[in-house]
């Protein structure tokens, strides 16, 4: 039979690399971390491992294993986590994801009021996720995702929180500063700088370029916002961001917004969440400021 300490141990050789590696993370002798794996292996009539050289390499039903062990075990300690902190009377962590890299102000608005109605909930946000933000969700490692991209998964549930235009933020002297709307033809000589995400997930590309079959003539990645419109406010290229972030950043920089196309591009900021969550008293109140945050840079 299968049992936590089985999985953690999985968890623990594949991790460490060796086998007094992982003794030693488990506060185990590697004697008695061998004679369990065996006794692990003859209970389940099958290998796990397969020495290979001076390691040990994972069969068909040990990468099985390992993989179950990593859904699980986080699962395990949160909730071995979140009672503990009941017991002690105490809410817990709202841990946040996320997946829009210009968001972090928007998120600001809302956790500081957050944080005067909720004193015994703590805040913290993840921007790093090893299987990504939706894997992020299922193995409850974050209890909510911020993104604008929201993929419709069994299980989760994700709902529109905050509207906003995404603008062209170009500098003040720039010839298209004047403009009411810009096409995509009218970028076709610039520097596009974005944030380091994949161009299929860039509405400037999806929604914006693509649909012209246009592009810029130089495409950069920078990583923070501010050196971004740093670079912009000096005319080294241009940038697409939400309205509301060049309006607050547009009163200490020489940047302006424009358009993109006629009729502007839409977007929302959506939370994600696992289903099973919905009605816990601190997690629906941060949705429901979230809803509430309006911007006024």
């Amino acid at each position: 039979m299968i049992d936590r300490n089985h999985l953690e141990i999985l968890r623990a050789v594949d991790d460490a690399g060796s086998l007094t590696a992982a003794a030693e993370t488990l506060h185990l002798t590697q004697s008695a971390l061998s004679h369990s794996i065996r006794k692990l292996e003859a209970s389940l009539n099958t290998r796990l491992w397969i020495r290979d050289g001076r390691r040990l390499r994972l069969t068909q039903a040990g990468e099985y294993l390992l993989a179950l062990a990593r859904r699980v075990l986080p699962q395990l300690e949160h909730a071995e986590t979140v009672v503990s902190e009941i017991a002690r009377g105490q809410r817990g962590i709202l841990r946040i994801g996320m997946e829009c890299h210009p968001c972090y102000q928007w998120l600001l608005k809302v956790v500081q009021p957050y944080l005067a109605q909720w004193p015994d909930v703590d805040v913290d946000v993840k921007q790093k996720f090893q299987f990504g933000g939706i894997g992020a969700l299922f193995g409850h490692d974050i209890d909510l995702l911020v993104t604008p991209d929201p993929l419709d998964r069994p299980g989760l549930r994700f709902e529109p929180v905050f509207d906003y235009e995404l603008v062209l933020a170009v500098a003040r002297q720039h010839p298209l500063a004047g403009q009411d709307w810009v096409g995509p033809e009218a970028l076709a000589q610039e520097t596009l700088i974005t944030y380091p995400v994949p161009v299929e997930r860039l509405d400037i590309f999806t929604r914006f370029f693509l649909p012209a079959q246009a592009g810029p003539a130089r495409h950069k990645v920078i990583e923070t916002t501010d050196i971004m419109l740093q670079m912009v406010a000096a005319g080294r290229g241009v940038t697409a961001l939400p309205g509301w972030l060049v309006a607050e950043y547009g009163q200490s920089l020489p940047i302006v917004p424009v358009r993109l196309g006629a009729h502007g591009l839409d977007k929302q900021i959506f939370l994600g969440r696992r289903e099973q969550d919905q009605g816990i008293d601190y997690l629906e109140a941060f949705m429901a400021l979230a809803r509430a945050v309006r911007w006024d840079p």
